[in-house]
Formats: structure tokens, C-alpha cells, sequence
């Protein structure tokens, strides 16, 4: 049921319950996947691409050219 991606109001649908029973159920279910979900190990090289460092500016270079000249003033 979870693996299929529906909203609560969808698994409420297929199971004959109302949205908030649904609601309820998901939410449960949900957080006791994510209770034994184990915390990823990583190792080895990661790689990054275009990283988006000044958020809310985007398609706004002005804003960032005058950010970037106040910043330079703060040493």
C-alpha cells in the first residue's frame, strides 16, 4: 500500500476509510517506517554538481552582484 505513492485520501478510498482514519493510519505507518529505517553509511568519493548556494536570488543576478560587493566590505 505505501510503495504505491497514494495519498491518504486515496488509501482511504481503496480501504472504505474516511480521509481522517486515513490520515491517521498513513501518518503511523509512515513514522514507524521511518523508526527502522537505518541511518545511510557513507564512504568512498561523493560528487556534487551545480550547487545552488544564494537561495531566493535565483534569475535575480543583480541581487547577487549587490550581495556579493556588501560582503566583500565586511572583512
Amino acid at each position: 500500500m505505501m510503495g504505491l505513492n497514494l495519498s491518504s485520501e486515496q488509501t482511504g478510498q481503496e480501504l472504505d476509510l474516511d480521509k481522517d482514519g486515513a490520515h491517521q493510519m498513513t501518518a503511523q505507518l509512515r513514522s514507524g517506517v521511518v523508526d527502522i529505517k537505518p541511518e545511510p553509511t557513507l564512504k568512498g568519493t561523493v560528487e556534487c554538481d551545480e550547487v545552488y548556494i544564494v537561495a531566493g536570488h535565483k534569475g535575480h543576478p543583480e541581487a547577487v552582484k549587490k550581495r556579493a560587493s556588501t560582503d566583500a566590505g565586511d572583512d
